[in-house]
């Protein structure tokens, strides 16, 4: 599923080219999407001028003043730049014209979403109960030990807890883990404020690390200009599970925690 950086990539790559611009039209070629697109979104919003697009947590955040779109990817759909006259194939379920360009949605699995919030978008039930963000300046090390004082479960498992932290999922978390030498399993509450600082340091270097890389290729993820993430190519430890360390030559361990596969290095990364 696009994470965090591949959401980022994809909001920075439109913005400047569809931000300011009046919507001249929207396709809706299949509706039935995670959650099926508002018949009414083409009278809310053709004919508007698109004033921001933002990101908040996996979602991107179009506003068109009264209101914002609220796009979800999926687990391996995109948002990309075409011209408005190129073919759409069998995936590319909607498209937002602005003249000669349009922002197309290709959704392979349909599990993405395009839906509507009068408002402030924060009000939508998919907002609204969400964490702060990894990158933001509520995220330091006095949250993290305050958070998670008494919680016995895996501290991989809070950092993927959207309502404690958005965006760090699956793979950011491993590799944020690993960065800072933190079992996947160690219980959340025995970090001392020393490894929750830590922590929250690597958290923000491997997701900036991963955003200045274009996100990782995940299925057929690509960004808003097409182009596919190369983060993978800088895993220390997801999915290399037998493979050398990079930092200690061990053996990099895959292992299954919370139905998700975990990978960490059992030297670098000692459980206490």
């Amino acid at each position: 599923m696009p994470e965090l950086p591949e959401v980022e990539t994809t909001c920075r790559g439109i913005r400047p080219h569809v931000e300011g611009h009046e919507l001249s039209g929207l396709r809706v070629r299949n509706p039935r999407l995670r959650l099926p697109v508002p018949p009414e979104l083409a009278e809310r919003i053709v004919g508007r001028t698109l004033q921001g697009v933002s990101r908040r947590a996996k979602y991107l955040l179009l506003d068109f003043g009264p209101g914002t779109v609220i796009v979800h990817l999926g687990m391996s759909g995109s948002l990309r730049l075409v011209a408005a006259d190129e073919m759409p194939g069998t995936h590319d379920h909607v498209d937002f014209v602005f003249g000669a360009q349009a922002l197309r949605l290709r959704d392979p699995r349909r599990f993405g979403m395009v839906v509507w919030q009068d408002g402030a978008p924060e009000r939508h039930p998919l907002l609204a109960h969400l964490g702060p963000e990894p990158l933001g300046e509520f995220f330091d090390a006095a949250w993290l030990f305050r958070v998670t004082r008494g919680l016995r479960a895996p501290i991989k498992h809070v950092l993927m807890d959207n309502r404690k932290l958005v965006g760090v999922g699956n793979i950011y978390a491993s590799e944020s883990l690993f960065r800072a030498r933190i079992h996947p399993l160690e219980p959340a509450g025995t970090l001392g404020l020393r490894r929750c600082a830590r922590l929250v340091q690597t958290v923000r270097e491997t997701l900036t690390d991963a955003i200045a890389a274009g996100g990782s290729t995940l299925r057929d993820f690509v960004g808003g200009d097409g182009r596919p993430g190369y983060f993978q190519q800088q895993y220390f430890v997801y999915g290399r599970a037998g493979e050398a360390c990079r930092q200690c030559g061990g053996t990099v361990l895959g292992i299954v925690s919370g139905q998700r596969a975990t990978y960490f290095c059992p030297r670098c990364q000692r459980r206490r």
